[in-house]
């Protein structure tokens, strides 16, 4: 399967890959760290994403120079009914900005426990949301990678495509509290990996599940997908991880409504879906 991966359009161009990873090997330990991240493994499975991100999914980056040289929050909107935005988000941030970094997808406990993949994501750099994880990378000086909508996001029918979910406000806490800023971002065109879903909402409980999408197809469409990444959302001077809930509700929505126009403009720009790449 890996190989049938890497031989889709092209191969992870050696050079690229070789500059990218010669610094990250600097910055990040030798062999994994305690969360399972391992750099060398992350580099393989990167070299399989290669073709998907560049040439299936055909990704644009905007505004890479709005990300400087330390960590952040970064909060896109969810979308795609599956997690490949997550993949996608990943990757540019990896490859396409500068300097590059991992970041450290947050992820539901259930994931950690599927078997290879679960692992997979762990030495990819993922790992278990929870408040101390968190806490503890942004102490080290890296980049956390969260949906504050959570499944709501990626669980939307047609009609709802590409509207933002109401937020959780744990992401906008732990940024206050490690004092690093909210980077937003906006992913556009995953939505329509799956153009026509109807969300099972009643048979998703029945059967205890998150989301239960009917779609016509199961396989994503090659849709090409732009990622914005927007200016730093800087937490003023007195609010912190404690403020009262009226404060960090109103930053919050700040920031739900910046992504949100944000998508509104990707996609007052996005491209036909059987485009090729344009390059910056």
């Amino acid at each position: 399967m890996l190989s049938l991966l890497k031989n889709f359009g092209l191969n992870a161009p050696k050079e690229k890959f070789d500059e990218v990873f010669e610094y990250l090997t600097q910055y990040y330990p030798r062999g994994e760290d305690p969360w399972g991240l391992n750099v060398k493994k992350a580099r393989k499975s990167l070299e399989v994403i290669w073709p998907l991100y560049h040439n299936y999914f055909k990704v644009r980056v905007f505004g890479k120079e709005n990300v400087q040289d330390q960590p952040y929050m970064v909060v896109p909107n969810h979308t795609g009914q599956i997690a490949i935005d997550g993949m996608l988000v990943s990757t540019a941030f990896a490859l396409d900005v500068q300097p590059p970094r991992i970041l450290r997808g947050m992820v539901e406990r259930f994931f950690t426990t599927l078997p290879f993949i679960g692992m997979w994501a762990a030495e990819g750099g993922a790992v278990l949301g929870d408040r101390q994880n968190c806490h503890q990378l942004l102490k080290r000086g890296q980049s956390i990678l969260a949906f504050p909508e959570g499944v709501r996001g990626v669980a939307k029918s047609t009609s709802d495509f590409y509207q933002t979910q109401s937020f959780t406000k744990g992401f906008f806490r732990l940024s206050a509290e490690a004092g690093v800023d909210v980077l937003p971002v906006a992913v556009v065109g995953a939505e329509e990996f799956y153009p026509y879903v109807y969300q099972a909402k009643t048979l998703a409980n029945f059967f205890n599940l998150p989301a239960l999408p009917l779609s016509l197809n199961y396989l994503p469409l090659p849709s090409p997908v732009d990622i914005y990444i927007g200016k730093p959302y800087k937490i003023a001077s007195g609010i912190g991880a404690d403020s009262p809930d009226d404060i960090i509700n109103r930053e919050v929505k700040n920031i739900e409504s910046i992504i949100q126009e944000m998508i509104n403009e990707g996609l007052a720009n996005r491209r036909h879906f059987f485009a090729n790449k344009e390059f910056e």
